[in-house]
């Protein structure tokens, strides 16, 4: 599972599965969000008078007058911009999203040089896919903010998404460094290590994201992605179970498990499938976890939340199980 962002991020001090995906309880500022969620501020006096809908021109002499023009309260508007970020934030976590998106983007531009603010646009930005449009903003946030740990934090998820997990385990360090039990933190820069194919680093975050939140699932997941590359397959699945034992309804650890028990018990032979327990195990959690969720039957989903060659190898069987198979053609 990727930090989508599988489940998309604003991160808690205390502590959303590698998915960029986003699947595990997202940060406040990268929660999910629709990506039409555009606030538009068009004025219809120029519109109007280009259409020449205003009439003819004033005398010459009326042209001439300067209109006076009130100075701006820049003070004000970076207190209405603080304000509105505050409202965005809340609806955030109410799951408005679009209205989130809205009131950040306005108090962006009325408070353009507050840190938090841009963090705020920035992630929500990130959670909804829009990578590019967050990037900039979480730049200059840093740049405000420089030993901020959540807006380090949000950097890492970017970079993680853009598939460069050199540079978001560097981000994801330093910001460890400024706050260290983050659980998200510590499950993204997992996922990081695990690109990377640095498979003992990969499950040392994972624990100590568990460490620092015991219900933490997401990471209990990985550490059974890791360990089925490993070859340690008996081992995945007790993990797995113990992710399922946490999230029961998640479909991600049953549909593990359904493959690996697959791949250990030879199901591919009918005579076997048909006496085997763990065969008939596997056929009932696939079937569970692709009827909740079918993006589960694609395979570039399954690589987008981290799953490896060999786990890959094992579900490509696993779908050619007669059962499953006929499941798929009607998904």
């Amino acid at each position: 599972m990727l930090g989508q962002p599988r489940r998309p991020l604003v991160y808690h001090s205390s502590g959303s599965c590698h998915r960029f995906v986003p699947p595990y309880r997202l940060p406040k500022y990268l929660l999910p969000n629709p990506a039409n969620a555009v606030l538009k501020r068009l004025s219809l006096l120029p519109l109007l008078t280009l259409c020449g809908l205003l009439g003819p021109a004033l005398p010459a002499h009326s042209q001439a007058l300067t209109p006076y023009v009130l100075p701006l309260d820049y003070d004000l508007m970076t207190e209405q911009g603080l304000f509105l970020a505050n409202e965005a934030q809340q609806l955030a976590e109410f799951q408005q999203f679009g209205r989130a998106l809205a009131l950040a983007q306005l108090a962006a531009q009325l408070a353009p040089n507050d840190g938090q603010v841009l963090a705020l646009l920035g992630g929500l930005y990130l959670q909804s896919g829009e990578v590019d449009k967050a990037l900039p903003l979480l730049e200059q946030a840093r740049s405000l903010l420089p030993n901020n740990a959540r807006v380090l934090f949000a950097l890492g998820s970017a970079h993680l998404q853009q598939n460069n997990p050199q540079l978001a385990a560097t981000y994801l360090e330093r910001g460890l460094g400024l706050e260290a039990d983050n659980p998200n933190a510590l499950f993204d820069l997992g996922n990081a290590y695990f690109k990377l194919g640095q498979y003992p680093q990969a499950i040392a975050r994972f624990e100590e994201s568990v460490a620092a939140e015991p219900e933490f699932w997401p990471s209990v997941n990985n550490i059974g992605l890791v360990l089925y590359e490993q070859g340690e397959a008996q081992r995945a699945v007790e993990y797995w179970r113990n992710s399922l034992a946490l999230a029961a309804n998640e479909p991600e650890p049953k549909l593990a498990i359904a493959v690996a028990l697959n791949a250990e018990g030879n199901c591919g032979v009918a005579v076997v499938r048909a006496s085997n327990a763990a065969c008939q195990e596997a056929v009932r959690l696939g079937i569970e976890a692709l009827e909740q969720d079918s993006r589960y039957a694609d395979l570039e989903f399954l690589r987008t939340n981290l799953w490896g060659d060999r786990l890959i190898d094992s579900t490509t069987a696993f779908f050619e199980v007669p059962d499953i198979k006929t499941l798929l053609s009607e998904l």
